[in-house]
């Protein structure tokens, strides 16, 4: 088993990292520059970065605040939010990211992720999705774009496989049905997905304690995990948990 990947994520608005319940009911999580740093000082494996209002304000992402994050962080960055076109991302490289994400414009125009992945690498482009159980096919799950506001008639699984084939070289994948609820992953969906694809994929959405991580990397299939409510308020600290993952067989990053 390859190495597995602990990565925190702040939610960012009004300069402020947030963490609510199912994309609602938002509360403040703290300073981006500080928890950033105090993640990496942890010994997280990466940092993601997601300006949640860019898109919706339609704006872009919040550049100054990433280059203020970057300056404090030594691990792997990610950062997505409102981002359009290459032209953005090359800026947000410039100004310190090592990946960008996206998600609503990759959906409304595919050939975005192609024209990355030509001028970037594939490696610098991580494709966003966020997903909610479908109504109507509780089997399936719906992509939803605009900060989880607007659903589309795009099956997660199938758009995942679209992705890959765009040149998306990893996958966030959020579960909007688990979003801080903090009883678990949805290891249907991140299984799904995993299975689907060959690029890694990082399970988001839901972590509340320990077993968790493990469930998402064992029965998920995942190949990463993205962290907010446990960790942002002091539940646990990045080591107690690599060591949680540790002390069960699962290969981490010391």
């Amino acid at each position: 088993m390859l190495t597995k990947r602990i990565i925190p994520c702040l939610d960012v608005k009004d300069n402020r990292v947030v963490k609510g319940v199912k994309f609602l009911n938002l509360r403040d999580a703290g300073d981006p520059v500080e928890l950033g740093a105090k993640y990496s000082d942890e010994g997280a494996d990466e940092l993601v970065f997601l300006d949640i209002t860019a898109t919706i304000r339609s704006r872009k992402t919040i550049i100054e605040l990433v280059e203020r994050v970057a300056e404090h962080v030594f691990i792997p960055f990610t950062v997505g939010g409102g981002i359009q076109t290459v032209e953005q991302m090359d800026s947000i490289l410039r100004s310190g990211a090592d990946k960008v994400s996206v998600n609503t414009a990759a959906v409304e125009n595919p050939n975005l992720l192609k024209e990355a992945a030509g001028r970037f690498g594939s490696q610098c482009v991580v494709l966003a999705i966020d997903a909610r159980r479908s109504k109507k096919y509780p089997e399936r799950w719906q992509v939803c774009t605009k900060a989880g506001s607007q659903p589309t008639n795009l099956d997660v699984v199938e758009w995942a496989v679209k992705g890959q084939q765009c040149g998306a070289g990893e996958i966030l994948l959020t579960s909007m049905d688990a979003d801080g609820t903090k009883a678990g992953y949805d290891n249907e969906l991140n299984k799904a997905v995993s299975k689907a694809v060959n690029i890694p994929v990082i399970a988001s959405g839901g972590a509340g304690k320990p077993e968790h991580l493990y469930d998402a990397i064992v029965d998920g299939c995942a190949d990463a995990v993205l962290l907010a409510s446990i960790t942002h308020f002091g539940n646990y600290t990045i080591g107690q948990l690599k060591k949680s993952l540790a002390d069960r067989g699962i290969p981490v990053r010391s």
